[in-house]
């Protein structure tokens, strides 16, 4: 990954990015959130949230 970061300005609440995922991780990802009452939106962006704010460590 050697882009250079680039400043990402919002001018609404949300932004929707599209990703691609191995399916295996989508159905992991779909599964959780079914035993957790979330949506697999939900579940990801908890997941990113973690990693970028160091709670994963």
């Amino acid at each position: 990954m050697s882009e250079k970061p680039t400043e990402i300005t919002c001018s609404e609440e949300t932004r929707e990015i599209v990703i691609n995922i191995p399916c295996r991780l989508a159905e992991r990802a779909s599964k959780y959130a079914n035993e957790n009452g979330n949506t697999i939106t939900g579940v990801v962006i908890e997941a990113l949230d973690a990693l970028l704010s160091g709670r994963t460590k």
